[in-house]
């Protein structure tokens, strides 16, 4: 009779190598590190110890250059661990991003009953998506202490998701590993399955005025102010500035930022604002766009001094994320249905109005499914983590490492 290797056999299972105690305790360490977009170091250097911690060789630990490719640059780019199968079957993803919007740092997690809350009221607390982030690294580590068979197995952190998707974006794929299930961990309940989501646009606008007095001379000088209040009376009068509905088509437009002026003396010279638009239509966001830029033009030349002079206006723009929607049909989503099934639960499919890296990394070729992990009231103070709802995510992500869901 074979002898069994006694370190084979002191091995947890794959479902109880992480407790939920750890895992809660993983969650609020990674949410109270400072980790902005463009700052993530620290966040994954903290990753990387539990992992090195756990045994991963570390070899097995990669870096792309995503955040080179950036416009914003930053620390460091996205972390991916590559693990061989021990079963046949295609290779499948986990990914999640590290990065915080800049309201969340300096919080100080604490539990409050069944929740996660800040103990800094001025604070947000980063469970977008440091829950994420969390779900991920304890599924790595219950496969790392388990020792339990597995398919091939990516694991992705990525980086700059809240400025743009940016880790995504430029995710080297040649380091993934051609993954042909792909799961996303950003969101609020775990049993909502997100199949797809809008595609956005970004703007940004130049108005450029001319300056007078605005005592002694005001009717000399063209305000850029009043161009950028006329342009976006327009739109909002027109339908197109908000919730965009037009002839059975649907999307979103919003003026989200301006500045400008020096003085209150002096008629403003320029004004820049910032814009976007998004729907799940890609042609009717162009249609979006268009209208947008053309009342600025407009507005523009209407507003003339007394030597009949008007002000001109600059518009940059790039396409954020484009949208996507998978079928029903599709591999990522039939396992990701599995497995909420399997833990007794029932999947909502469901469709995200809001860009994700799912976004980015199906456009890429990576199909990709994203559960929810337990946030609430995200980007702002009062943000929470349901901590039932986070450990379902967990559980989920391990029926996910195996070949076939189990009950």
């Amino acid at each position: 009779m074979p002898k069994k290797n006694p370190s084979t056999a002191k091995r947890p299972s794959l479902e109880s190598a992480v407790s939920d105690a750890e895992a809660l305790r993983l969650v609020m360490k990674l949410m109270a590190i400072p980790g902005r977009s463009c700052e993530e170091r620290l966040v994954v250097d903290a990753i990387v110890a539990e992992l090195r911690g756990a045994g991963l060789d570390a070899g097995l630990l990669r870096f792309d250059n995503a955040h080179k490719k950036s416009a914003f640059k930053g620390e460091v780019g996205n972390l991916i661990v590559k693990l061989p199968g021990t079963l046949r079957g295609p290779r499948r993803m986990f990914s999640a991003h590290v990065d915080t919007v800049p309201i969340c740092v300096g919080c100080t997690p604490r539990r409050q009953g069944d929740r996660v809350v800040s103990g800094n009221p001025a604070t947000g607390l980063g469970a977008d998506d440091r829950a994420g982030t969390a779900v991920v690294l304890c599924t790595l580590l219950a496969v790392l202490r388990s020792g339990a068979d597995h398919p091939p197995l990516t694991f992705l952190w990525t980086v700059q998701e809240e400025v743009g998707l940016c880790g995504a974006r430029h995710v080297s794929l040649a380091q993934l590993g051609k993954p042909k299930l792909a799961f996303n961990f950003d969101g609020s309940s775990p049993t909502k399955v997100t199949i797809g989501a809008t595609g956005g646009y970004r703007m940004a606008v130049e108005i450029l005025g001319i300056p007078s007095h605005a005592g002694n001379a005001p009717e000399e000088g063209v305000s850029a102010i009043s161009i950028a209040a006329i342009a976006i009376a327009d739109l909002t009068r027109r339908g197109w500035h908000g919730r965009i509905r037009k002839s059975g088509r649907q999307g979103t437009s919003n003026v989200g930022v301006i500045a400008g002026g020096q003085a209150t003396n002096v008629v403003t010279d320029r004004v820049v604002l910032r814009a976007e638009a998004r729907s799940h239509d890609p042609e009717f966001r162009q249609q979006i766009v268009a209208e947008m830029e053309k009342a600025f033009h407009a507005a523009a030349a209407k507003v003339k001094n007394t030597a009949g002079q008007t002000g001109q206006v600059n518009i940059n723009g790039q396409l954020d994320y484009e949208s996507f929607r998978l079928p029903a049909s599709h591999e990522s989503v039939q396992a990701a249905v599995a497995a909420v099934e399997a833990l007794g639960l029932e999947p909502e499919l469901a469709i995200a109005n809001g860009g994700l890296d799912a976004n980015w990394l199906t456009h890429r070729g990576l199909p990709t499914v994203s559960f929810g992990c337990g946030q609430r009231g995200i980007h702002k103070q009062g943000e929470e983590l349901v901590i039932d709802e986070f450990q379902t995510a967990r559980r989920l992500a391990l029926q996910l490492t195996a070949a076939e869901p189990t009950a």
